[in-house]
């Protein structure tokens, strides 16, 4: 028992803000994290969704009401959002599952992979945008 008591237990000290701070997320995480708050962000916005696919159903009055209200600049804006957040999170779901067959998991595939997917569905949103805003 005395042996027990002589025995130094480790220190583990708090980290400072200052490190969490400066840490540099690798894009792989960063594609990562937003494929989280993406798929958040969908879920919270369901009912939102629910209710424009509710209106443009209902009737043709109320599909008129739902094409006045979104030729308003702001709600152009949200659906550029949602746009964004479904196509992101396609894209990182496809990442997710190219992951899980063990493809582009290594050190030096990962960010290529990563930078690709990100790539594409940046250009995608792009393209979903000029189309809500009508540019194309």
């Amino acid at each position: 028992m005395p042996e027990l008591a002589s025995k130094r237990r480790p220190e583990f000290r708090n980290i400072h803000v200052s490190q969490i701070v400066q840490y540099r997320l690798p894009l792989a995480g960063v594609m990562s994290i937003l494929h989280r708050i993406s798929g958040a962000g969908m879920f919270l916005t369901l009912p939102l969704i629910v209710w424009v696919f509710d209106m443009s159903l209902t009737s043709e009055l109320s599909y008129a009401q739902l094409t006045e209200l979104s030729s308003h600049w702001l709600v152009k804006i949200v659906y550029c959002g949602l746009a964004w957040a479904f196509i992101h999170h396609f894209f990182g779901g496809i990442r997710h599952l190219i992951n899980d067959v063990h493809i582009g998991i290594s050190k030096e595939a990962s960010p290529t992979i990563a930078k690709g997917f990100m790539a594409a569905s940046l250009l995608v949103s792009a393209l979903a945008w000029l189309s809500i805003f009508e540019v194309i």
